[in-house]
């Protein structure tokens, strides 16, 4: 293993302790950890706070600004943050209009985060949560229940923090974050996977004619282990995928304010048809060139063209990686107008900034 690292265990504070330098924006706390807006809390807003093991970046650090995220709570790499980091985090950039916690559907983000849901209501904090499951691959994985939550993070980071920081209330946020997620699809491919520092090699190997089709954000499993052709063949697998797997109901735990407890609902997942707008985003998964995050993009274009979806808006990047994976992820997300106008709206942020 080559890293450009000092030793394992200090990994996460040199590299948070770099961001805040080139971003002085960006407040640290150290103990406990997490990253905030210079200028929180923000007076008559909605805080909105995210997190996440490590090893994601530029998720969720990169994107706490102005019109996106208020706060985010590192854990260590692959590793939930703590719930005394999402409960300081809470406390610090709350404004008295409450805030809301954005979680991926991984069993100890969900456990941790709903534990600092409760912390911060027992302070009186108005405090809701919601959960992101946008993976289409497999129900259940190695770190989840359900499905996983990945890269539609980043776009509802985005939208939510839009509308957060246009003055929308916190019920107005809840809902619409819901609406976010039922209407948002991912799904990844790797090509060859990701060196874990502690574990000081590849999660897993690949023969030079195979993928992993479906792979995780840690490096698990997918729906199928396949032979790996060319460009055109797999962005043709990952979009008949995204389409033909979105529909679909599952029951959530969503936080209910006025009794003060977790209660169940049961959510529809909405498949993508024809004549819907989409934001497509092709994500780098760590170590794939630009120039073929383009090609894949050229041919997801191609793709949605001939069935008839519209892209009205699209991100090609690195947003939500997994270390130095070999691989690509493709999100789509169904939006109306509202919704692109919260796109467009202005953001700064270390990883995203516009307007």
């Amino acid at each position: 293993m080559k890293k450009l690292i000092n030793n394992v265990e200090t990994v996460l504070n040199e590299q948070l302790f770099g961001l805040v330098q080139a971003h002085p924006d960006l407040t640290l706390n150290s103990e406990p950890l997490y990253l905030a807006r210079n200028d929180a809390p923000v007076a008559k807003k909605v805080a909105l706070i995210s997190g996440g093991g490590s090893g994601h970046e530029p998720m969720h650090g990169g994107f706490v600004g102005k019109g996106m995220l208020d706060g985010a709570c590192p854990g260590e790499i692959f590793t939930s943050p703590t719930p005394d980091q999402m409960y300081e985090c809470g406390l610090a950039v709350n404004s008295g209009e409450g805030v809301l916690l954005l979680i991926k559907n991984y069993t100890g983000d969900v456990l941790n985060f709903e534990t600092a849901v409760e912390l911060l209501h027992g302070e009186n904090v108005k405090v809701a949560s919601v959960l992101v499951d946008d993976d289409v691959a497999v129900k259940d994985s190695l770190y989840t229940a359900g499905r996983r939550g990945v890269a539609n993070t980043v776009l509802m980071e985005k939208l939510l923090g839009a509308a957060a920081e246009q003055g929308a209330d916190l019920d107005t946020l809840v809902k619409l974050g819901h609406k976010l997620n039922n209407h948002g699809h991912s799904i990844g491919v790797a090509l060859g996977a990701c060196t874990v520092p502690a574990a000081g090699k590849p999660s897993f190997e690949l023969a030079d004619n195979e993928m992993e089709f479906g792979v995780g954000i840690h490096g698990e499993p997918g729906i199928k282990r396949c032979a790996f052709t060319h460009l055109n063949d797999t962005v043709d697998q990952m979009f008949h995928t995204l389409i033909e797997n979105g529909n679909y109901q599952r029951t959530i735990r969503i936080w209910d304010r006025e009794i003060g407890d977790w209660k169940e609902e049961v959510q529809q997942k909405s498949a993508l048809q024809k004549g819907d707008r989409v934001i497509a985003m092709v994500n780098n998964l760590g170590s794939v060139p630009l120039s073929e995050l383009y090609g894949v993009f050229g041919r997801l274009k191609q793709c949605c063209d001939e069935f008839g979806l519209t892209i009205e808006r699209n991100l090609v990047g690195s947003y939500c990686t997994s270390l130095d994976m070999q691989g690509v992820s493709i999100t789509l997300l169904k939006v109306d107008d509202s919704d692109l106008a919260l796109f467009d709206a202005p953001a700064k942020t270390p990883a995203f900034t516009q307007g």
